[in-house]
């Protein structure tokens, strides 16, 4: 009897340790503090991020720069949370469109929003 619940106890534990292995499969591996991409690039909290970074770097640099759409981003989970985001931005002078890097450092619960990176991307 004892031995039968041992092999019971093993089978389990080996079909427990298979469907969590299957399961990890199926999602998008993420690692602690690494980038996880951003599904959708059309949230309204991730609009207005890149609408901060590029306000923000126009007061910085004295640019007039307009957000015309999010390319690509990423989180990454900190003491809150930093955007990596990629933007295509207009310039109020020219004609055409560049492609930014801008990264922004959020702490919702302090109210608290900084631009810690912005710089272009070369194709």
């Amino acid at each position: 009897m004892r031995l039968e619940c041992h092999h019971v106890f093993f089978l389990l534990l080996v079909a427990l340790s298979a469907a969590a292995t299957v399961e990890s499969r199926n999602e998008p591996s993420a690692l602690v503090g690494g980038w996880t991409p951003i599904v959708n690039l059309g949230d309204p909290h991730v609009l207005e991020i890149a609408k901060f970074a590029v306000t923000e770097y126009n007061k910085q640099s004295g640019t007039f720069l307009n957000l015309e759409k999010v390319i690509k981003g990423d989180t990454q989970v900190v003491a809150g949370t930093n955007y990596r985001l990629i933007l295509s931005v207009s310039s109020g002078g020219s004609s055409g469109t560049s492609n930014y890097e801008a990264i922004v450092w959020e702490k919702p619960w302090q109210n608290f929003r900084s631009l810690t990176s912005f710089k272009p991307v070369h194709a």
